[in-house]
């Protein structure tokens, strides 16, 4: 298995997949865009992990390699990879197939459980009662052709599927306890006062038991999509 990962930012990786991966015996290879913004031929993997960022899917101007990002996205999309977005990456696959990608009701920081969405067809169930680690902002569109999966109380798209082999999710599963502790070290001073924005103790204390259930969920999800 050939896997493109497409990182942002050096704190937000790739998390509980990388066991995954690596049992299964993965080439993988990762295109750092505050390194370098080169991309290869999307021909050249059969999975693409898009990971998350504080950026806006619509900061063009300010990050213009989120242009060819959303080209390789859409081709490697057309080219019936298997890819999977998750938050920022999420909103860049509904953007590459000419979603909206906007402002959400609220801001999500913490662990808050999502909703599965009964879904007609070969869809990934998520399993009911799953509460997921969330920091996001913004939200997707669902792109044409997409099923809604999950929804909250704080963001009526949680996640989306396109064929049988594109799920976008807007929450994290891959979260460890290592990935929750750099996210608040390098964004904590998004932790505003909010109906869904949790303290750092809360999220820390709750990182501790909750990753282990989530990351099932992701092994899950992997499975699904390279079936």
């Amino acid at each position: 298995m050939k896997v493109q990962v497409l990182q942002h930012v050096p704190f937000e990786g790739i998390g509980s997949m990388e066991g995954w991966l690596a049992k299964r015996g993965a080439t993988v290879r990762y295109t750092r865009f505050y390194e370098s913004v080169k991309l290869p031929d999307p021909r050249q993997s059969s999975l693409v992990i898009a990971m998350g960022g504080p950026m806006s899917v619509n900061d063009e101007q300010a990050h213009p390699w989120l242009v060819p990002e959303k080209a390789f996205l859409r081709e490697a999309i057309r080219l019936g990879q298997s890819v999977i977005g998750i938050c920022l990456g999420a909103q860049l696959i509904a953007s590459a197939l000419g979603a909206r990608v906007h402002p959400g009701r609220h801001k999500e920081i913490g662990w808050f459980p999502v909703d599965a969405v009964d879904a007609d067809g070969d869809v990934f169930q998520l399993p009911g009662g799953l509460t997921a680690f969330h920091w996001h902002g913004e939200t997707f569109d669902l792109p044409d052709g997409a099923v809604r999966l999950a929804k909250s109380e704080a963001c009526d798209n949680q996640a989306f599927q396109l064929g049988r082999n594109v799920v976008g999710l807007q929450f994290h599963l891959e979260t460890t306890s290592q990935l929750a502790s750099l996210l608040l070290r390098h964004c904590g001073q998004e932790l505003v006062p909010g109906k869904y924005v949790q303290t750092e103790p809360v999220i820390r204390d709750t990182s501790e038991i909750a990753c282990a259930d989530i990351n099932l969920v992701m092994d899950e999800l992997l499975s699904y999509v390279v079936r």
